[in-house]
């Protein structure tokens, strides 16, 4: 693929190795990535993407693969996904764990694992973006799988349009699981590994927990908590019902525009963030205004911490000549 115009072309008519190079691109930073994003952009918008999330051990991957199986296979659904595996210490890519255990996919549900390169919050900081020329290559539903390093995967909400929080009932407190921050962005919870001691008990009061919430206002959705055996596909049908269900109340409630509306703007957010610190981080050759330049400075105590943010601040607010 010779320029970003065919990448875009190819991409559009469904093509899945144009698909991952552009994702890799992306991961990549390359300088193809503008101008991809300005040709394909308009083509997004059409998929609805959830987000997975959990404790490891809960069997997210069993679980992705369970959904994406009954969207395409029996639902006739195009579907991507997305899984965020944590990153080789040694090369920095993704272990690749959950592209091998969901290796008996059909081939047109399109797998990508994405390191997550040190990111907080269990996603890859270009989780996103893949998800945007997944929506463009005209994917029905979007899966993305975080990491699965701890409960505080909250960030997966700023990339979906919808959060499921997977749990087992070997969780563990239930209180100190709805304390994590996981739960609050919740629009589904799973009590995966159902056929297991204290399932039920678990459903009951994690439904109960999560039902004291004082009433928000306005449009409200009733989070249901149902019971899964992933690997078994047991309860899969009744979870893609309900997720159907919050598809619809999102719609009718005006509620996701609104959602997608606040990740745009968490998304420029982070790339003006990104576009910063790589051009602060940057080696001038001179050692001039960068950060690089002020350490220098402050490492031969010409000057100081302070002095150095100061400068750097004031030169950001200067007008562009």
């Amino acid at each position: 693929m010779k320029n970003a115009e065919e990448i875009v072309r190819r991409l559009l008519a469904g093509d899945k190795m144009a698909l991952a190079r552009a994702i890799s691109l992306v991961e990549n930073h390359s300088e193809w990535v503008p101008d991809i994003f300005s040709q394909m952009y308009g083509h997004t918008g059409k998929a609805f993407r959830i987000g997975i999330t959990g404790p490891p051990g809960a069997g997210k991957s069993t679980l992705v693969n369970a959904l994406a199986a009954e969207l395409h296979d029996n639902r006739g659904c195009s579907v991507g996904i997305v899984a965020v595996d944590p990153s080789s210490p040694y090369t920095g890519g993704a272990l690749l764990g959950d592209r091998v255990r969901m290796s008996d996919l059909h081939p047109d549900v399109f797998i990508r694992s994405m390191s997550s390169r040190g990111a907080l919050g269990g996603i890859a900081e270009t989780t996103s973006s893949a998800c945007d020329l997944l929506d463009a290559s005209g994917r029905d539903f979007i899966l993305v799988e975080t990491v699965g390093v701890g409960q505080n995967e909250v960030e997966v909400a700023s990339a979906t349009d919808m959060t499921v929080v997977v749990l087992t009932p070997e969780a563990g407190d239930f209180v100190q699981t709805l304390k994590a921050g996981l739960i609050e962005v919740a629009d589904m919870v799973l009590i995966n590994k159902f056929d297991r001691p204290g399932a039920d008990r678990m459903q009951a009061d994690v439904f109960e927990t999560l039902h004291l919430r004082p009433d928000p206002g306005g449009p409200f959705w009733s989070i249901p908590v149902l019971g899964t055996v992933a690997h078994l596909g047991t309860g899969i049908e009744d979870v893609l019902d309900r997720m159907n269900d919050f598809s619809a109340f999102l719609r009718e409630n005006d509620l996701l525009d609104e959602r997608r509306r606040k990740n745009l703007e968490r998304k420029i957010r982070g790339l003006v963030e990104f576009a910063l610190k790589t051009s602060l981080w940057s080696d001038d050759g001179q050692g001039g205004g960068t950060i690089q330049g002020w350490v220098s400075r402050v490492f031969t105590r010409e000057s100081d911490p302070y002095s150095a943010s100061s400068a750097i601040l004031a030169q950001l607010r200067r007008p562009s000549p």
